[in-house]
């Protein structure tokens, strides 16, 4: 779980979602170890309200995510590369993938696709965020 300690902490900035007319709002961000570091609880507030939970899995040796939103939760696999991480979830048609990283001025960013069915992935929401002092 320390691999993800580069996420800990409060950040704030912008969220885009990207419809007809792009949607920009404040997004807040707060991630930290629970249970003496065994699980990272990472809450979202702005666009959407969600809570994910990351925990590692000895015996795979997989990172796990499982996200609440609207009153529902999917579980997927997080891939963590240095200071960045990747996930998606499908559900029926719908796929979505993320990747969030660390850039190099320290703000959190994030792009999300989605893929509906057999057409191209789209841009589907952007967040850009910066550690409060």
């Amino acid at each position: 779980m320390k691999k993800l300690e580069f996420l800990v902490g409060k950040w704030s900035g912008e969220a885009r979602i990207f419809r007809a007319e792009p949607v920009v709002m404040t997004q807040t961000e707060e991630a930290q170890y629970k249970l003496d570091g065994l699980v990272l609880v990472i809450e979202g507030v702005g666009l959407t309200q969600a809570l994910g939970v990351v925990s590692y899995d000895d015996e795979s040796g997989k990172y796990t995510m499982r996200a609440f939103n609207d009153g529902r939760f999917l579980e997927t696999e997080v891939k963590v590369d240095g200071n960045s991480i990747t996930w998606g979830f499908a559900l029926e048609q719908i796929r979505t993938s993320a990747l969030l990283r660390i850039d190099e001025k320290g703000d959190w960013t994030e792009l999300h696709e989605i893929t509906i069915g057999s057409q191209l992935p789209k841009k589907y929401m952007e967040l850009r965020i910066s550690r409060w002092k």
